[in-house]
């Protein structure tokens, strides 16, 4: 969440968040501020967050070498993180069912974002699915495999 106000508030506000950036060639479709946030926002909190699992969640027991458990962290941040854009467009687009309807939500205070609204929710829907696939694959499966590969050649 702070790298998304950081974010709008060097763009100018929430207001902005809309704003395309590029349009994507042979579609229909642009690439939005609001996509390059979510992004920027989901490569640090992964980073950040893979971190504090590592030395706190998960300090227990044999670790495997860093890149062998950050390198699955990532791949299953990225699943989410793709299914987070698609959640937030339909948080942010007039025309999806699951717009943040006005006069509760919009850009003209900081309190009652859209942008921020969509952001966190966004973030409170993808986030226990992410740690639970981690906690399963990232930390117990590539862990275990690591350390039976590190058994059979010690």
């Amino acid at each position: 969440m702070l790298v998304a106000i950081v974010m709008n508030r060097a763009n100018g506000g929430t207001v902005n968040a809309q704003n395309i950036l590029f349009t994507i060639p042979g579609t229909p479709f642009n690439f939005r501020f609001t996509t390059l946030v979510w992004i920027v926002a989901f490569l640090i909190a992964n980073l950040f967050n893979f971190e504090l699992n590592r030395r706190w969640t998960f300090r227990h027991g044999q670790k495997a070498p860093w890149l062998q458990e950050f390198l699955p962290f990532l791949a299953v941040g990225s699943a989410a993180a793709l299914a987070g854009i698609f959640i937030k467009i339909g948080f942010t687009n007039p025309t999806s069912p699951f717009y943040l309807p006005e006069p509760w939500f919009h850009e003209n205070a900081g309190l009652q974002s859209r942008e921020y609204w969509a952001q966190l929710f966004t973030i409170v829907i993808t986030m226990p699915i992410n740690f639970l696939v981690n906690k399963l694959w990232t930390f117990r499966h590539v862990r275990n495999r690591h350390a039976g590969q590190k058994a059979s050649v010690g």
